[in-house]
Formats: C-alpha cells, structure tokens, sequence
C-alpha cells in the first residue's frame, strides 16, 4: 500500500541549490521534516541537535530511530 505525503508549498521560499524562488515543498517522512526544489529535485532534511551533532554531514542521515 502506497502513502500519500501531505506536501505544501513555502512562499517566497529560495532553493539553496538552484536558487529558484517559490519552488520549494515542505513534508513530513517518518517524522522527519524535508524539503524538495521542484525544479532541481534538491533534498533537505531537517534533524533535531542531537543528531546534526552526531553526524558529520545532516544530508547523509536517513531517518531517526525513536524507540
């Protein structure tokens, strides 16, 4: 069974990668906030303090485990 994402727009959002204003969704993967350009497709996830401090790059986290 497929799951749907709730995905928003962020007006007035600008891409960090491309620069592309108002391309920018908001949503929620397994209580993880993400956003995605719609026009180059770039991925960012936002991840409490614990876990940016553990990592040495917050992009290559995949998810978080909360038991």
């Amino acid at each position: 069974m497929t799951t749907r994402l709730k995905k928003r727009f962020i007006a007035g959002a600008t891409c960090p990668k491309c620069k592309s204003v108002d391309s920018i969704m908001l949503f929620k993967e397994n209580d993880v906030e993400k956003i995605e350009c719609v026009e180059c497709h770039h991925i960012q996830s936002q991840v409490s303090d614990d876990v940016a401090k553990a990592a040495v790059e917050p992009q290559q986290v995949i998810g978080i485990f909360k038991p």
